[in-house]
């Protein structure tokens, strides 16, 4: 194979060889994909459907939720239909596609938890100017260019990646298709071609680092000036679970990234994937709704109402 346009597929790692350890595969990926469809479903319909949550916190929280759905559709249901058929292959260009979403909707989500840390700011820290910082038409601006920026660091990505020359192979060692398996089949060192775009998503995460940690510096440092104790864990409650939710897609996305060469394994690298692209769509909700009275009540009257 010459170059990439010589490709019509690749194949993807495979769980298991026995048919028994690929249907269990296929079972644990069904209960973890049926669990996350079931929370984050419930959860914007709960949104769209109870008056009371049409707030801007709510509003973003909604927007996560749609970002782990497309996050989690993306790549789980592809490994499901390959163990539960026994195959291992993707098209050049499903394996294009899916690389585009993964990257667009993971930019996305850490944009929006960098949103969501600037509204937990401006409501503790700046409570009077609430309502005019975080109106509709601010909120609607700040999740477009959420998306927007998932999106152009996605195109970028993707368009880089499959401009490289491929001939060590079809072969993906990953449930599903990821930049850097994609780059070990090229035919020169490929991470020279990835320098200039990896500089400018490092900037960008980096960046969005940086605003998350100054905006709970002062976010605590005005919650630990609250004279009542009552006053003090309302506030800690606000933000305790959206300080989850990042801490858990910072350390995962992070080892991921930077993990050394020398520890890397294919077993070490199924586990990270999974960790990073599987758990946190499942895990969100329940990190959110766990110490959240308002999505609780509202959870638990449509649940009745079904």
């Amino acid at each position: 194979m010459s170059n990439g346009s010589s490709l019509n597929e690749f194949l993807l790692l495979a769980f298991a060889d026995t048919r028994e350890l690929q249907l269990l595969h296929f079972s644990l990926f069904l209960g973890i994909y049926l669990a996350a469809l079931l929370s984050n479903g419930l959860i914007i319909t709960a949104m769209a459907c109870d008056h009371r949550l049409h707030t801007p916190m709510y509003f973003f929280l909604l927007s996560l939720s749609v970002q782990d759905l497309g996050s989690i559709s993306t790549t789980v249901p592809k490994a499901m239909a390959n163990s539960l058929w026994n195959t291992r292959t993707i098209s050049y260009s499903g394996c294009a596609v899916q690389i585009f979403l993964v990257l667009f909707l993971l930019t996305a989500e850490y944009c929006l938890l960098t949103v969501m840390a600037y509204d937990r700011f401006v409501a503790i820290c700046r409570p009077l100017h609430y309502g005019t910082l975080m109106g509709s038409r601010a909120c609607a601006k700040m999740a477009a260019a959420a998306w927007g920026t998932g999106f152009l660091n996605a195109l970028l990505h993707t368009a880089n990646t499959f401009s490289i020359p491929l001939c060590q192979g079809n072969t993906v060692d990953q449930f599903f298709c990821e930049v850097p398996q994609i780059f070990q089949l090229s035919c020169s060192d490929a991470y020279s071609w990835e320098a200039g775009v990896s500089v400018v998503s490092a900037c960008l995460a980096f960046g969005c680092f940086i605003f998350i940690v100054v905006s709970y510096v002062q976010i605590f440092t005005a919650v630990l000036r609250i004279p009542s104790e009552q006053g003090r864990h309302k506030a800690f409650s606000m933000c305790l679970p959206h300080l989850a939710v990042v801490s858990l897609f910072l350390s995962t996305g992070t080892f991921a990234c930077l993990k050394p060469p020398s520890i890397s394994s294919p077993a070490l690298d199924l586990v990270v994937a999974v960790l990073y692209s599987v758990v946190p769509p499942a895990v969100n909700p329940l990190i959110y709704s766990m110490r959240n009275k308002e999505l609780k009540d509202a959870l638990r009257k449509l649940i009745q109402w079904v």
